[in-house]
This record gives structure tokens, sequence and C-alpha cells, in this order.
């Protein structure tokens, strides 16, 4: 790994999940970067939202700062450069509507109570490659199974080259595997302080699809991209530190291992799940993913070791006792839903939120649970407005910022005609 370097590429988190930022020489990286507040009006189709808050739209769409200590500087993926993710400020305050400042905010309201959340993210994603038209293809991989590695999975060397990038980059890739259906990939990015394991997870996004572009391939971590296959999710594994050092989920003394704590981090997200959805499924088509018997986080229930529950609570006790929060896809902007999954534990903590009983049915055709996520995007939006403890606490101004832009969104979906629309109905009407 070289140590010198010619530039710095500075990134951050946006409210799409973008990684927006700038190049600048090494010699100049001390000065930060600058960027226009509208930024914060786009939606994915580069249009503005008219007075979106955070883009100043009435004061000319000024200037914010991405900020960051040059200690922060990391190894990256690229030749001769460093890489690092920028805190936000706008006139020497954090800029309101940064998913970065949201998660410093949930640490530091955990902190607040002794505690340091740490966390760790599994994502998985689907490779394409060229359809010989412009476009992409799912790449076919005939000889591929679930938990498969080598050739029969990744015949164009993908997942070898991912992990030389991760090594250069020191992002912790702990795992990586194919998933149930094909060509989908699980990644694990070990367990860290909550902060250090959104950034990776972060620049790990990045990492892997601009890797594949080098192969002329392109990955996806859309949450459903293909209709008749599985979705990708991406989820949050965490647990809490006390000032000993000592896991505070685990309680050698409980019939089940799990805290008080647990238990009530447990259920302030049940109570949440629905609001939760506004932020963890942020896309139009995470909803295709979110479907009763699809083990994919659409029900509010918890259970041990299981994975038709939304909070999975693994075997393990001890040190290595966590929560997996598992309602997110890839689409999510990752520092916002880890904020957004602290935040709603962290209320269960304080109001002591009895979570019930855990999932006894095996959640394809047997379930207990009642409550599943709304049934669409502007339906979570909804639900998250009304939640008006966990928008305080995730951020006000962040809520407001994006429920605006995904309103837009939502209402460019409704009026765009479908493939399946012109598929259902064109030969016959």
């Amino acid at each position: 790994m070289t140590t010198s370097f010619d530039r710095v590429r500075v990134l951050w988190p946006d409210h799409l999940g973008l990684a927006r930022g700038k190049y600048v020489p090494a010699n100049l990286a001390d000065h930060g970067t600058r960027h226009c507040t509208g930024t914060w009006a786009l939606g994915y189709d580069r249009v503005m939202t008219p007075e979106t808050p955070g883009s100043y739209w009435s004061e000319g769409l000024p200037d914010f700062d991405a900020v960051f200590d040059l200690a922060d500087l990391r190894p990256s993926w690229e030749a001769d450069t460093k890489v690092v993710v920028a805190d936000l400020v706008r006139k020497g305050e954090p800029f309101a509507v940064s998913p970065r400042a949201a998660l410093r905010k949930a640490v530091t309201d955990w902190r607040a109570l002794g505690f340091e959340p740490f966390v760790g993210v599994e994502l998985e994603a689907y490779v394409y490659g060229p359809d010989g038209n412009g476009g992409w293809t799912a790449l076919e991989t005939p000889g591929a199974f679930v938990y498969g590695t080598g050739p029969s999975v990744d015949p164009h060397g993908l997942i070898d080259a991912l992990w030389r990038a991760c090594a250069e980059a020191d992002i912790p890739l702990e795992s990586v595997n194919s998933e149930y259906d094909t060509p989908q990939f699980e990644f694990t990015l070990r367990y860290t302080d909550a902060l250090r394991a959104a950034d990776d997870a972060f620049l790990f996004k990045v990492l892997a699809r601009e890797v594949a572009h080098r192969l002329g391939l392109t990955m996806t971590f859309m949450g459903k991209p293909l209709s008749d296959r599985g979705g990708s999710g991406l989820h949050v594994n965490f647990s809490f530190q006390n000032g000993d050092g000592e896991n505070v989920i685990n309680d050698e003394d409980a019939a089940d291992g799990l805290s008080s704590l647990a238990k009530h981090a447990i259920g302030g997200l049940l109570e949440r799940h629905r609001a939760l959805a506004g932020l963890c499924a942020p896309t139009v088509n995470a909803y295709k993913r979110l479907r009763p018997a699809s083990l994919s986080g659409y029900w509010a229930n918890w259970g041990y070791d299981h994975r038709g529950a939304t909070i999975r609570v693994p075997a393990e006790r001890g040190a290595a006792a966590r929560l997996e929060h598992r309602l997110c896809d890839g689409a999510v902007v990752v520092h916002t839903a880890v904020a957004a999954v602290l935040q709603a534990s962290l209320l269960g903590e304080r109001h002591g939120t009895d979570p019930g009983p855990p999932e006894a049915g095996n959640g394809l055709d047997t379930i207990d649970a009642t409550v599943g996520v709304p049934a669409s995007l502007a339906e979570a939006l909804d639900a998250l407005e009304a939640d008006r403890e966990l928008c305080e606490a995730v951020g006000s101004e962040l809520v407001a910022q994006h429920v605006m832009v995904k309103r837009a969104e939502w209402d460019r979906y409704t009026a765009a005609t479908t493939d399946w629309e012109l598929r259902e109905y064109f030969p016959f009407l």
C-alpha cells in the first residue's frame, strides 16, 4: 500500500444515498471543499424541488462546507489518492440536513446515557453486464448456488477484485458469498463504532460499483431490481458498550441472555416500525421488496435467530450479543438509517417499551405479527411525519427535507407510464 498521494477525494453522503464530493490537490486538502445548498433540492432526475429545507432556495442557493481533519484521511482504491468522509457545516454549525450529522447526534444521545453504539452492516447487491444495446442485464451464472464461492458464481473475478480493493482502502470486508438468487451477493463488513461502520458501508458501495465498472460490469443495491427474484437488504447489526467496555445487550442472569435495555430497544423499533419505513425504505422500489413471507423486514416482529422477523436476535451472547435490524435495503442512506435505528432504540429505552413476545410462526405461511410496513413510499412518509418524537430525535429539518424530496419522487412515479402497464394493456386497449 502506497503512503504517498497527489490528491484527496472528499466525499459525503447526501439525501439520496449518493456520494457527492470533489477531488482536491493534496497540498490544498486542509481547506476542505465547498458545495451548493441546491444539492439538497435535487431528485434522482436532477430536478430541484423548490423551497426544500436545507436548499436555502429563497437565499440564492449559497454554499456550505465539507470539512475534515487531515488525520481522518484514509487509503483509497484509486492510485495516488486518499479519501475522506467529510462533515458538513454552514456558518460554523453542523448542517442540519446532513445524514452524517444525524448519526453523530444519535451517537451523542446514546453517550449521554453512558453507552457507546457499535454497528456492523451487511449489504446485498446484484451484478449486471452489458446487454449489447447500451443497457444492462443480469449476469448469467448457471452454476451458481447460495453460499457459493469461486468462478461458478463469479466468472468475471469481481469478488477477487473487490477483496483486493477493500484491502487497499482499509475497508474491513469480513465475508462474501453468493446469495439465494443469482447473480446476487452478500457482503459483510466488520463490526466497529457506529460512525466508522456507516462510513465503511458508504465507501464500500462507491468502491464496489467503481471496481465493477473497471471490469465492464455494474452492481445495483436497489431493493428489488428483478421482479422474479429476491430483494436485496441492508441489515444493521448493533450493540452498546458501557464505560467498562461491557456489552450491555447481554445479561447473563436473564433466561434468554438479553438485558432489559436490549428488550426496550427492540420495543422502540417495533413501536416505530411503520414510521421507520419512511427512512429505511426510502424509494418506490423498496416496497416491491417489502412483502409478507419475503423474510425482508415487512412485519413488526422480533425473534431469536429468526429470519422471518424484522429484528433478529442472533444466537451469540456475551461480547458478541447484538440485535439485527432487517428493514432497510441497499438504496437507503446508510448514515440516516443507522441514526434512525439507534434513535428508535433509544426512545424504546427511555420509555421502557415492552417488545411483547417473540415471533413463534415460521415467517412464511405462519406469522404472529399483525402490523406490517405501509404499502407504499407515500404511506410510509405519512407514518414518518406522524411520529413527531422520532422526527425530532433523528433531526426535524433532515426529516422535512427528506419527506419533501421523496414526495416529489412519488409524484413522478404516479405520473409515469410503466413498462408493466404497456405490457399488460397495450396489446388489447
